[in-house]
């Protein structure tokens, strides 16, 4: 019952758990020594029980009072502490300060917690954007950051959010997810994982497409563990979640934003052209969202064979047509003249889907042929079938020298 009933009680005496979670701040403060756990969970009993709310609440809503406010003035995150350390929570979504959602165990679940008030979730907020020298306020509503635990944290104040404070809180394992890993959870078959190390071993161009939460930089990271550890690889990211630790040579290069009157952003763009001049191998670039587009394809045209990207498309077709738009929209380049020069840049497509049971699967995985002067020419090597199943469409890989030069020549060939 009392897990049933922990949001309805912490809504229904939010003010009162406010002013206990008050008091009792003001104790540790106040005291000479900090106290340890026993002490504060002895205090924020002796302050319930001393309280007029200890004469009427039910017996299972005086458990939950105070375990509330026990989580608050316990820890600095609060009832979110649990949900931090949680390894089988990957995301947290609060949607104002009633509505609490995590992605655990690939299902996405409603909490049976709450915030007390949009005033609490918001000093949670900016407690985030504190934490990694951010300002959040009226005039600048949201706050994009990762926090020095590597998790990336999403906060908009509720200005600009119609159902209240926002926060999302995106968590990475400690541990990479490799390749293996990934063929254990059925998101990819033995062969096609095979097929892709050899093309990433031998300096191919791959992109990897999907939508949000499609695991499109778990999918990533797998595929770069393949890359020759004496290799040079230059490292760029919005937000860094990449956790490639093989490399012996790499630069690891982060975006910054503004800060308060508006100085000292460097965007991806920036970071792809002065990454150029550090005599990279290969170049990784996170995700491209915009104009950063540009300056990919054209590193990608210019030598740095086997870099690799990631971007939000519902199939590879669809990426092909954001990247475009992307692309045409920062540059005066007619539509043939930039489809050519994505087709010359990008040499593999690799396109993931999140399922409905929560599952990332790799879909389609495709050569790029050419552009004829009209359209993309493609050739897909695995696709799912109508079972969902990821198969071996026969084609083999039309652009072998690579692979050939690398010592896969065996692989890939056209089959029956």
């Amino acid at each position: 019952m009392e897990n049933l009933l922990r949001r309805e009680t912490i809504l229904k005496y939010h003010i009162e758990i406010d002013e206990m979670v008050k008091d009792i701040r003001r104790w540790i403060t106040e005291s000479s020594e900090a106290p340890d756990a026993d002490k504060i969970k002895t205090r924020t009993e002796d302050v319930f029980f001393a309280s007029e709310l200890a004469s009427y609440a039910e017996i299972y809503e005086m458990r939950i009072i105070i375990s509330a406010v026990y989580d608050r003035v316990s820890d600095r995150y609060g009832l979110l502490k649990s949900l931090l350390e949680d390894p089988s929570v990957n995301e947290i979504m609060v949607n104002g300060p009633d509505m609490i959602f995590v992605e655990q165990n690939r299902q996405l679940i409603q909490k049976d917690d709450s915030f007390t008030s949009c005033e609490e979730l918001e000093d949670i907020i900016r407690m985030f954007a504190s934490d990694v020298h951010r300002e959040i306020n009226e005039a600048n509503p949201i706050v994009d950051a990762r926090l020095p635990s590597g998790y990336r944290v999403n906060g908009v104040l509720r200005a600009v959010a119609l159902n209240g404070p926002i926060l999302t809180i995106r968590k990475f394992r400690e541990k990479e997810i490799e390749m293996e890993d990934l063929i254990s959870y059925g998101s990819i078959t033995q062969e096609c994982a095979d097929d892709l190390r050899a093309l990433v071993r031998s300096g191919y161009n791959i992109f990897i497409s999907g939508g949000t939460s499609s695991g499109k930089t778990t999918f990533l990271n797998a595929l770069t563990a393949s890359i020759d550890s004496r290799e040079r690889v230059i490292i760029i990211e919005d937000s860094a979640e990449l956790q490639i630790t093989h490399l012996e040579n790499k630069v690891h290069l982060e975006c910054r934003a503004a800060n308060s009157v508006g100085k000292g952003e460097v965007t991806m763009e920036r970071l792809i052209r002065t990454s150029l001049r550090m005599r990279p191998d290969r170049i990784i670039v996170g995700e491209v969202r915009g104009r950063e587009v540009v300056d990919m394809v054209q590193a990608m045209n210019t030598g740095h064979d086997g870099s690799m990207s990631t971007g939000h498309g519902n199939s590879i077709k669809g990426m092909l047509n954001r990247l475009e738009t992307m692309y045409i929209t920062d540059s005066q380049v007619s539509v043939p003249s930039v489809r050519n020069q994505i087709a010359n840049a990008v040499d593999i497509f690799v396109h993931l889907r999140r399922d409905a049971d929560g599952k990332r699967r790799v879909c389609e995985v495709a050569e790029m042929i050419g552009f004829d002067g009209t359209d993309y020419i493609i050739s897909y090597m695995y696709r799912t079938d109508n079972n969902g199943i990821l198969v071996n469409t026969g084609n083999g890989l039309d652009d072998r020298e690579r692979l050939i030069r690398a010592g896969y020549g065996d692989r890939m060939n056209d089959r029956p």
